[in-house]
C-alpha cells in the first residue's frame, strides 16, 4: 500500500513498547503508511526505544508516548484523552498487547487445575479486560465522528483450545470483537480480528525461536490495510497475516486470508432445525 495510504489519521497501538514484536512491527509500519500514533504501554524505556526508531522513519511529531496499563479502565479512559490531546484526534484502535504466562519464560502449559490463580486473573486482565477497556473507552469519539478502526490481534482457533490461560482469553477476545462488529454496522466504524497465522519470533517466544517461524512483518501489510478507508467494507472479519497477498485482486485476497470472526456459522450447529 501507500506510503500515504494513513496519512490524516491517528492511532492507539497497545502493548507498543517491545522492540521486538508484533505491536513493534505494525508500529512502524502505520508510522510508514503516514498515520501518527500513540504507543501505550507499561514499560517507558521500551517505548522511548521503539518510539526513537519510528522517528527516525516518519518524524518527531509522528509519535506519542503513553504510559498506562490497558488492565485499569481509567488508563485506557486517560490514553484516548492523551491521544486527542498530544496528537490532535483519534480513528484507530489496534489492541495488541497480550502475555501468555505458559511460556513465560518458557515453562510447559500447565493442566487447567495446576494454573496459578494470579496467572489466571493477569492473563484475563491483558488479554480480554483490555481489549474491552479500550474499546469502551475508544469507541464513543470514534462513533462521534462517524469513522473508526478497532483493531484485536487474536489467535487460531488451534492455539485457543490448546492451552490455557492464553488460548480462552484470546478466544474471548475474538468474541468480543464479532459482538463490537454487529453493534457498529453502519456507523462508519469497523472492528475486524487480525492473527499471524502461526507462531512469531517475538519477546514473548525468543527462547524457542525456530527457522520456520513466521516474521512479525507479517502482521503489518495487513494491519495497515485494516486501519484504512480501503476496508470500510469489512467488518467482523478475521484476516489472518500469513495468508494475505496483496498481489492478488483485493475479492480473491479476502476471500483466501478472511472468514467471519468467531466462527458465527457454528453457532446454530447444535440446534434442531424445522
Amino acid at each position: 500500500m501507500s506510503e500515504s495510504t494513513l496519512e490524516g489519521k491517528v492511532a492507539i497501538v497497545t502493548g507498543a513498547g517491545s522492540t521486538i514484536g508484533l505491536g513493534h512491527a505494525m508500529l512502524l509500519a502505520l508510522v510508514r503508511a503516514g498515520a501518527r500514533v500513540a504507543m501505550m504501554d507499561i514499560d517507558r524505556a521500551a517505548l522511548e526505544e521503539t518510539a526513537a526508531e519510528a522517528r527516525v522513519i516518519a518524524g518527531p511529531g509522528s509519535v506519542a508516548i503513553i504510559v498506562g496499563d490497558v488492565t485499569r479502565a481509567e488508563d485506557a479512559e486517560r490514553a484516548v484523552q492523551e491521544t486527542i490531546a498530544k496528537l490532535g484526534a483519534c480513528h484507530i484502535l489496534l489492541n495488541n498487547a497480550g502475555i501468555n504466562p505458559s511460556i513465560e519464560p518458557h515453562p510447559p502449559s500447565p493442566l487447567f487445575s495446576q494454573i496459578p490463580v494470579d496467572a489466571w486473573t493477569r492473563t484475563m486482565a491483558v488479554n480480554i479486560n483490555g481489549p474491552f477497556f479500550m474499546a469502551r473507552a475508544a469507541v464513543g469519539h470514534l462513533l462521534a465522528q462517524g469513522w473508526g478502526r478497532i483493531i484485536g490481534v487474536t489467535t487460531s482457533l488451534d492455539t485457543m483450545i490448546r492451552a490455557a490461560p492464553y488460548g480462552p482469553s484470546k478466544a474471548a477476545h475474538e468474541a468480543l470483537v464479532a459482538v463490537m462488529a454487529r453493534e457498529l454496522a453502519g456507523t462508519g466504524v469497523t472492528a475486524n480480528v487480525l492473527i499471524p497465522g502461526g507462531a512469531v519470533q517475538t519477546n514473548m517466544t525468543r527462547d524457542r525461536w525456530l527457522d520456520t517461524m513466521l516474521q512479525p512483518e507479517i502482521m503489518q501489510a495487513p494491519a495497515v490495510w485494516l486501519a484504512s478507508d480501503a476496508s470500510s467494507e469489512v467488518n467482523g472479519q478475521r484476516i489472518i497475516a500469513e495468508f494475505w497477498d496483496e498481489e492478488l485482486p483485493l475479492a480473491e485476497r479476502l476471500a483466501k486470508a478472511a472468514a467471519p470472526a468467531a466462527w458465527p456459522h457454528l453457532g446454530r450447529q447444535g440446534a434442531a432445525r424445522p
